[in-house]
């Protein structure tokens, strides 16, 4: 579409005025029914955008396969309960494909599903964040509620683990805010399968508790939270019928090995996540 004079100068002030909000240099900018999608380079690190300050995605450029942001990094603790990944894979939410990209590096057998509801962010991930052409990984372009909704007989009892990260320019997307959403994906998780999401808000937040009580009841409270140090994040780990209790000795080995192994604060994970779940750690964990 051919942009009239008065469009374009439109367009500048409000990219002049819009970089402003950012410590950096805004390399791409986009527009969907959604609104904007923008790309920052800063220090180093390249970051997604939504026309807002919360950073979607991030990557860092000297290293584009690590997990740079502390909840993407947090949301890895399911290794703790894991010891690989060799199967299915279902990503809820791609943003700059971090998640994604980190899965298909580390883990050679598995096969991943990412649904992603602007085809926009995807082609930004392919361009700008090194979201690779792999094999391994199937982009759906999709509702997320949507697509677990559809999925209830072909992919039932598919996945070893589904993680959750879907958000928009001002928090958590609706669509997984429904108790509907979290049953479908638990019909779709192997029995020994682990759903794993990112919450946004403090544990006083009435959206967050909503769906810690849905996810609770859900899985007969085999679940586990952690904080994600220095943000509002909270990562939530539900853990379906089949999934065994693990010995907290063994978790602190394990810990110290995948520490070691990936460069990810595995320790302190361990100790958050005993100390904020004393309610109900004994479900999943025994001393």
């Amino acid at each position: 579409m051919m942009l009239n004079t008065q469009d374009k100068k439109f367009k500048r002030l409000f990219n002049s005025q819009n970089l402003h909000k950012y410590d950096g240099v805004l390399i791409h900018q986009d527009y969907d029914d959604d609104g904007a999608i923008e790309v920052i380079d800063a220090d180093g690190v390249r970051s997604l955008h939504f026309g807002s300050i919360p950073r979607q995605s991030s990557m860092l450029l000297s290293d584009p396969n690590q997990l740079y942001l502390e909840y993407a990094r947090t949301m890895s603790s399911w290794l703790l309960f894991k010891e690989t990944l060799n199967d299915d894979a279902l990503l809820i939410g791609l943003g700059g494909g971090s998640i994604a990209k980190y899965l298909l590096h580390q883990f050679p057998d598995c096969q991943i599903k990412a649904v992603e509801y602007r085809k926009s962010v995807v082609k930004i991930a392919r361009s700008h964040f090194g979201l690779p052409l792999d094999s391994r990984l199937k982009i759906v372009v999709d509702d997320g509620g949507e697509y677990v909704r559809k999925r209830l007989d072909s992919e039932r009892a598919l996945y070893s683990l589904i993680m959750v990260d879907a958000f928009d320019a001002t928090g958590m997307a609706d669509a997984i805010c429904k108790a509907i959403f979290f049953e479908n994906c638990q019909k779709l998780l192997k029995k020994d399968g682990m759903l794993v999401i990112n919450c946004w808000g403090g544990v006083s937040r009435p959206q967050f508790q909503q769906i810690a009580l849905w996810l609770g009841r859900l899985f007969n409270w085999k679940l586990l939270f952690v904080p994600v140090t220095g943000r509002g994040n909270i990562i939530g780990l539900a853990f379906n019928s089949g999934t065994p209790t693990y010995a907290l000795r063994d978790l602190r080995t394990r810990a110290i090995v995948l520490e070691q192994l990936y460069q990810i604060e595995f320790t302190r994970f361990l100790r958050d996540l005993v100390k904020h779940n004393t309610s109900v750690l004994q479900n999943i964990i025994y001393k």
